[in-house]
């Protein structure tokens, strides 16, 4: 029996959900619910019915997990505890500072409804916390490293192109190599936010615009680009589409900690992705967490999850006897 997933909102996140879903076995795409005009939202799975995202709930007995594929900034704090009350679901949530606040929102509606609400599913957060909890866990006197990089920040990118004379851009997130080799060696350095991350921007700039209002705009921009060495690139809208056409992303993190009664051992803990689309990687963690949002509620359970609260078992499509016998 086929896990029945719907996607609301069909962006670069809720395109790569789509190929997740053809990639695993047990989940079947049921519907696509857009904001845009259905007639003008083309998905690449036959048969599949393409929906206004007003028409939602008309689904909520035909779908087992709603992935939600909106924007953490206004789209998501609204989406995912008001979509719990009919659907279970997965978001993507990824405003460190606001989990708290979202998951008590969604965990109040899931408990309500009898739903499961996954929050905050990819890979930082999602993939990246389990590895700072289990070395947090495992090297209990330590100190915990988040490299990103190098990759494209897509709301950094979006932040440039809001700025007047810029018609694309893409902003790029860079690791410093001698912070990363400091840590790597278990030095256990104390780094500012400008030592960890230089930004490096290519911006295509309208015809007569002013190139230095422009870069200086993009290196004082607070929150953004004011805390670090930042590097501006004004290039043609062909080397754009060329070069920066891709969504690549990725990173480390690392936990350097002391063992022993003089703290005499030194170890390194890191995990690491390489990621070629950013949107599609975010997507095959969503699929995974979907499923385990599947069983838990079978199983009779509701509220809130993170990937801190589920096993690790619930998201694999194998049985228990196969991931014991080949995984453990």
């Amino acid at each position: 029996m086929s896990i029945k997933i719907g996607i609301f909102g069909y962006g670069n996140l809720g395109r790569g959900v789509e190929q997740a879903v053809r990639k695993n076995k047990d989940t079947e795409l049921v519907a696509v619910f857009s904001r845009r005009d259905p007639s003008t939202v083309k998905i690449a799975t036959p048969d599949v019915e393409v929906v206004s995202a007003d028409k939602v709930t008309d689904y909520k007995d035909k779908i087992d997990v709603l992935v939600i594929c909106g924007g953490s900034a206004t789209d998501l704090p609204e989406m995912t505890p008001a979509l719990v009350k009919d659907f279970n679901v997965i978001d993507s949530f990824d405003t460190h500072a606001n989990i708290p606040t979202h998951f008590s929102n969604v965990d109040k509606a899931a408990k309500e409804s009898g739903k499961i609400g996954v929050i905050s599913v990819g890979w930082d957060p999602g993939m990246f916390s389990l590895a700072r909890l289990y070395s947090n866990c495992i090297l209990t006197e330590g100190s915990d490293y988040t490299f990103w990089g190098k990759g494209v920040s897509q709301g950094h990118s979006d932040a440039v192109r809001r700025i007047e004379g810029v018609v694309d851009a893409r902003q790029y997130t860079v690791p410093v190599p001698e912070a990363l080799e400091a840590v790597r060696s278990g030095k256990n350095p104390e780094l500012t936010t400008r030592q960890k991350h230089t930004r490096v921007c290519y911006v295509v700039a309208a015809e007569g615009a002013d190139k230095a209002k422009i870069e200086n705009e993009i290196k004082t921009m607070p929150n953004y680009f004011a805390d670090y060495d930042t590097t501006v690139n004004f290039i043609t809208a062909e080397e754009m589409k060329r070069d920066h056409s891709g969504l690549p992303h990725g990173g480390v993190v690392i936990r350097s900690g002391k063992t022993g009664a003089d703290n005499e051992h030194n170890h390194v803990i890191e995990y690491s992705l390489k990621l070629d689309s950013n949107p599609e990687f975010t997507a095959s963690v969503l699929i995974a967490f979907a499923r385990a949002a599947y069983r838990l509620n079978n199983e009779g359970q509701s509220g809130c999850k993170t990937v801190f609260d589920i096993a690790p078992a619930y998201l694999c499509a194998q049985s228990h006897d196969e991931i014991i016998a080949h995984m453990l």
